[in-house]
């Protein structure tokens, strides 16, 4: 029983449909920032209402792909356009950091809906082939190689759009009010279905210029961290550098909060890192360079310690 009731209380197929095209209305024509917080209200309840909308179409299974388009009756033709609308208002959506997704979901709307136009041969195009498509790379290399003929046909584009929604216009109060005969809102409907073919057209030929975009922005980010990673080098503390052991003594009970280090010891130090600046130098065998390290060690020394205590063996 309860079950029945809450069924009672769930919106109707109509309802959901007018009040997400109303929503949708009211967010093309905003006067607000596309991220104002009414905007993406709107945007958001539509795209909920559309979704139950959707659900409810597969749950009735009102539009079967093997019935041609005579055979759904003219009030229900509009329904084609659920996915067109979630397509829109998907778009709608403004989150940076999701942009990519939001574009990826679009795109698939817009798909579903041609997909579902062809079926029922509400008009004669062509429908976007993936990117990887070999036959969608030669329409793009064709685009290039001939633009005047892409512009010309952008232009007719244009003005069958502006001609069908001038139709558009002076037929909706007629429908609407329900003053229009069934031939007059099927013909409605079909020149809805046909404006929302060309927008869904232009949207992924759009849609899929700014994932290109998007994906080569996140490519060079990707690698410009990864060359400043490999980079970097652990930051060096400051430190008093002395010629030998003797001196680090001396110079380092002069300053306790600073550590001493031998020119042996940088050496070791900025050789494990890599850092020596020995372009154009021979460079030294590791026992030329430690006898070479003792020799100046013994030299200071003997600076130090004028009356001398043993012999240079000593200090092998």
């Amino acid at each position: 029983m309860m079950a029945a009731e809450d069924e009672l209380l769930l919106p109707r197929l109509p309802e959901l449909f007018k009040t997400s095209k109303q929503l949708l209305d009211e967010v093309e024509v905003a006067t607000e920032p596309a991220g104002s917080r009414i905007v993406q209200e709107k945007v958001f309840q539509g795209l909920d209402l559309l979704e139950k909308a959707a659900e409810m179409l597969k749950q009735l299974d009102l539009f079967s792909r093997n019935e041609d388009l005579e055979e759904i009756a003219s009030t229900d033709l509009k329904y084609l356009l659920v996915p067109a609308f979630q397509g829109a208002l998907t778009m709608k959506q403004v989150n940076p950091s999701k942009r990519l997704d939001h574009l990826q979901r679009a795109r698939e709307h817009f798909i579903n809906y041609l997909t579902e136009c062809r079926c029922h041969h509400v008009a004669e195009f062509e429908l976007p082939k993936t990117k990887d498509n070999s036959a969608e790379n030669h329409t793009a290399d064709s685009s290039m190689a001939y633009p005047s003929l892409v512009a010309m046909a952008k232009i007719e584009r244009y003005k069958q759009k502006k001609e069908l929604e001038h139709r558009l216009s002076t037929m909706k109060s007629a429908v609407e009010s329900g003053q229009a005969d069934d031939e007059r809102v099927r013909e409605y409907y079909l020149l809805h279905l046909q404006r929302w073919i060309d927008i869904s057209l232009e949207e992924i030929e759009s849609i899929d210029q700014e994932i290109t975009i998007l994906r080569e922005r996140d490519s060079s980010r990707e690698a410009s961290t990864s060359k400043a990673s490999h980079l970097e080098r652990p930051p060096m503390k400051p430190f008093i550098l002395t010629r030998n052991m003797a001196q680090a003594k001396v110079f380092g009970a002069g300053y306790p909060s600073l550590a001493t280090m031998t020119v042996s010891d940088w050496y070791e130090q900025h050789r494990k890192y890599g850092a020596l600046p020995d372009q154009g130098i021979a460079k030294e065998t590791p026992e030329e360079f430690r006898k070479a390290a003792q020799a100046r060690e013994w030299d200071d020394w003997k600076d130090t310690h004028p009356r001398g205590y043993g012999n240079r063996q000593d200090m092998g």
